[in-house]
């Protein structure tokens, strides 16, 4: 049986989505650095409250911007205050998603979902928009939490990504992780 699209990490909880421990064993430049360029378009899909959104903002530089999207105001909010008044703040869009929709229109060069596919309704949907708003060899970071997702389940996941238009080119590793590098194809 599946939880997927079931469970929403709450607001309240935010602060564990953002210590000082996490940011040691899952270092957002250690992690995406590699794939993000300045000038860029990014999303962070499933932002939470900005771990990685704030370190995307300064890697793409002045020219670029990193779109932070989330389902919950409660944890846009939490990003609008950590860059209010700082150069971060004309760098990041903020959007609050849909349940069932990413709803941006703009292209992007990079995707990020971080341990957020598991709670999303409906895979097949998300890789589809995910695709439509790719530019070209976009690359999307696929990683979800080991302790949640079966190897099985990721699998899945991977391969709804393929059937939108996706293929793997590489399988990072990172703590707590299933991970996969996908490009727009």
């Amino acid at each position: 049986m599946s939880n997927k699209g079931k469970h929403i990490f709450p607001v309240k909880r935010a602060g564990m989505l953002d210590s000082k421990i996490r940011r040691f064993l899952q270092s957002p430049k250690k992690i995406i650095g590699a794939y993000i360029k300045e000038g860029m378009s990014v999303l962070d899909m499933g932002c939470g409250p900005g771990f990685f959104t704030l370190d995307m903002a300064k890697m793409v530089g002045e020219s670029g911007k990193v779109i932070a999207s989330d389902l919950q105001e409660g944890m846009l909010e939490i990003i609008r205050d950590k860059i209010k008044g700082t150069e971060l703040e004309n760098k990041i869009i903020l959007h609050k998603c849909e349940k069932d929709k990413i709803a941006i229109s703009e292209n992007v060069d990079f995707a990020l979902l971080f341990h957020i596919v598991h709670e999303v309704p409906n895979e097949k949907m998300l890789f589809e928009e995910l695709a439509s708003i790719s530019k070209p060899n976009a690359k999307v970071f696929v990683a979800e939490p080991f302790f949640h997702i079966s190897k099985a389940q990721f699998e899945e996941t991977v391969n709804e990504a393929c059937k939108a238009g996706f293929r793997v080119i590489k399988r990072p590793k990172i703590f707590f992780s299933k991970v996969a590098l996908l490009e727009k194809i």
